[in-house]
């Protein structure tokens, strides 16, 4: 892949080469150029997620996600939106369990901008922050959760999996959504709180990626960010860890509106950054990866009692990943049947292991995906910010896939046989249910219908 670079590249690392910096307050700063074409992309990674939430207020880092977007300082309402998009420039900000991201993709010489944007809010957030934006993010957040998850076929299965795979209590039992409940709960206060302890720049990683000058831009950083204070309240986040495997099958039937029944699964896997938890990608690859898969094969085209099947990997630092499966049903086909034949295969793959064309597949596919992220400069900053936060290196975001394909079909085999068992699992069973509207008009056409055939009748 083409790279236009100046440095030295890492070995292994395909051309692409990281700086790392430190500022005194704390804010780390990887740099890695590309001259290919004229544009940066600015990553911000917070540490902080719903991991670092407490019971009573769930959903406080995704609504501070929102918060984030709603002036601070020196920009007023909307204004980041609107300086970004009016310099030609894409934005956005997401939550998971372990981070916050801030992102934005600019034409090279908007890149101070980005870098000015991104310090004010750092800095001075609070001084925007009132009862009137925490009202309207608050309503943003709970018709996000409605129009994701609450009215939407199949949209709170991810919760629901996640409450049965993480035990209560577990700082991953509930999802970056939080619950109503909680997001009516929140105050201003909890909000302003939670800036002060994880909105500080010693809890974050600063990426820029692209066609940029590295003294310049360390220079616009050290101008902007350099005076905003460290903070050193934060507590760090609840152990994730637990037992290997789950030790026993738990399950749930949900009967909802639904366009056909379904069987999804998480599987408990090894955490992310492990040798082991490479292997496990490997084999749900294999199994569940594309139209290519075993399950895919088997369900979808052999037996035809599928419409759809997947097997897919959740990564995680701080608790156990989840290997994730999802089998929406063709027809009327039982749950059992489906079931029944995901056990058969995977029983099968446990014994007998990747053939070796499967591996070179799966290998491939993921050395693609790999390749997919680094290739633009928005998904090269995340992922150097990602490894930075989450396991203390960026530069290990260069190298990540030769990691996969060092590992052995034996390997891919062993992780199937421990851990993709029935003992190991949370199942979640959608049964279709009729909603009132649909059988009120069905009532009513059958009503007609038999006033059509008295009147025959006579």
């Amino acid at each position: 892949m083409p790279m236009g670079h100046t440095a030295t590249a890492q070995a292994g690392s395909g051309g692409l080469t990281a700086t790392e910096h430190r500022l005194a307050n704390g804010l780390r700063v990887v740099l890695s150029e590309d001259h290919l074409t004229p544009v940066a992309a600015v990553c911000l990674w917070y540490d902080v997620g719903s991991r670092h939430e407490v019971k009573g207020r769930t959903g406080l880092a995704h609504l501070f996600e929102h918060l984030m977007f709603q002036g601070s300082g020196q920009v007023k309402g909307n204004g980041h939106f609107e300086l970004v998009q009016g310099a030609g420039g894409s934005l956005n900000g997401t939550t998971s369990f372990e981070r916050t991201n801030y992102f934005e993709t600019m034409p090279t010489h908007q890149l101070e901008l980005a870098l000015w944007l991104e310090a004010d809010r750092m800095g001075s957030l609070l001084a925007a922050l009132d009862e009137e934006s925490m009202e309207n993010q608050r309503d943003v957040v709970k018709n996000e959760r409605r129009q994701r998850y609450d009215n939407v076929p199949y949209g709170t299965a991810f919760e629901k999996l996640t409450a049965l795979a993480y035990p209560e209590g577990h700082p991953y039992h509930h999802t970056p959504i939080g619950s109503m409940a909680d997001l009516d709960a929140a105050t201003l206060e909890d909000a302003q709180t939670f800036f002060r302890t994880y909105y500080a720049p010693n809890n974050a990683v600063l990426s820029v990626v692209g066609d940029i000058d590295p003294e310049q831009t360390l220079a616009w950083i050290e101008k902007y960010f350099g005076s905003i204070p460290s903070h050193d309240g934060k507590q760090p986040p609840r152990d994730g860890a637990l037992p290997g495997t789950i030790g026993g099958q738990l399950r749930e039937e949900v009967r909802e509106e639904v366009p056909a029944r379904a069987l999804m699964a998480a599987y408990r896997l090894p955490h992310d950054g492990t040798r082991e938890c490479d292997a496990a990608d490997l084999a749900l690859t294999v199994l569940g990866g594309g139209e290519s898969s075993r399950l895919h094969n088997r369900l979808v085209r052999r037996d035809r009692t599928a419409v759809a099947a997947g097997f897919g990997l959740l990564r995680l630092a701080g608790a156990p990943s989840l290997g994730w499966l999802d089998v929406k049903t063709s027809g009327g086909v039982e749950v059992a049947q489906i079931e029944s034949a995901v056990d058969e295969e995977l029983a099968r793959f446990a014994e007998e292991g990747p053939t070796p064309e499967e591996m070179e597949r799966a290998q491939a596919q993921l050395e693609r995906e790999w390749l997919d992220r680094l290739g633009t400069v928005a998904g090269r900053a995340d992922e150097l910010c990602r490894y930075a936060v989450l396991f203390g290196d960026p530069q290990l975001a260069l190298t990540a896939v030769h990691r996969v394909l060092d590992v052995t079909a034996d390997e891919v085999k062993a992780a199937a046989r421990a851990q993709l068992r029935p003992d190991n699992r949370a199942v979640l069973v959608y049964e279709p249910v009729e909603s009132a509207e649909s059988a009120e008009e069905a009532e009513d056409g059958a009503a007609t219908d038999n006033d059509a055939h008295e009147g025959a009748d006579k």
